[in-house]
């Protein structure tokens, strides 16, 4: 069967259900699978808890989840750009699971890797800490971090063919790659879709074998979280400063 699908609703067809746990990649607005996550607002689903780097901002990304109040839990390591997400957390309504950047991405990593938990440094004596098992390695306190396996993991790729392997683009080479591998049923979309064999081994970056539905993603303004920009000085004004 073809892994590739018409639409990104139909390629989520039958996969999603209330109170699942849905792994999505990206990193603030980069990388992000815009279209699959407009088909999950569509769909209606609610109580889903979401493993992110972070919620997007008000009207964009994840946060159009967060506003059709279909989010009951966010594991995310930032979460500063959401006006409210921060609303919905500090009322009560929102259960937040903070974890470390690099911490969440070795549980996404450790998850698709068929391993459990392992032990880290980061978070000792923090609230991060609260709870956990504690481990003393060669002198050294570490606590016990445990696997993300996500119910259903959503992509963005640039480039893919229709066997399913993954080709990133820059920076939206953050979460996806692990985002990937740590879903039960992992949805990929990309912009540029090509036939089996098209790819070069050697740029692959996620395995086909990781990915059981594809789509192709809607051609749309990428767009950006923060624009800081210094004022365009004149050519000859800048050549005085030197």
């Amino acid at each position: 069967m073809s892994k590739l699908q018409p639409a990104a609703a139909v390629a989520l067809d039958g996969a999603l259900r209330d109170g699942i746990t849905l792994a999505v990649g990206g990193f603030g607005l980069s990388g992000i699978p815009a279209d699959l996550i407009e088909a999950v607002r569509d769909s209606g689903v609610k109580d889903l808890t979401v493993v992110s780097n972070n919620m997007g901002v008000d009207g964009k990304g994840l946060g159009i989840l967060i506003e059709a109040g279909q989010v009951r839990k966010v594991i995310a390591s930032y979460v500063g750009e959401n006006r409210l997400f921060a609303e919905q957390y500090l009322a009560g309504k929102l259960e937040v699971e903070f974890t470390p950047q690099g911490t969440l991405a070795e549980r996404l990593r450790a998850g698709g890797a068929g391993i459990p938990a392992f032990y880290t440094k980061t978070g000792v004596g923090t609230l991060v800490a609260d709870g956990k098992p504690h481990e003393v390695f060669d002198g050294e306190t570490y606590i016990q971090e445990r696997a993300i396996r996500a119910d259903v993991a959503l992509v963005h790729a640039h480039t893919a063919d229709t066997d399913g392997n993954l080709i990133y683009r820059y920076t939206a080479r953050n979460f996806n790659p692990v985002v990937a591998t740590a879903g039960t049923l992992t949805v990929a979309e990309a912009e540029v879709i090509v036939a089996p064999g098209d790819l070069d081994p050697n740029h692959i970056v996620t395995p086909g074998v990781y990915v059981q539905r594809l789509v192709q993603a809607t051609d749309r303004v990428k767009d950006i979280e923060q624009r800081t920009v210094r004022p365009r000085v004149p050519v000859e004004a800048e050549a005085l400063t030197v």
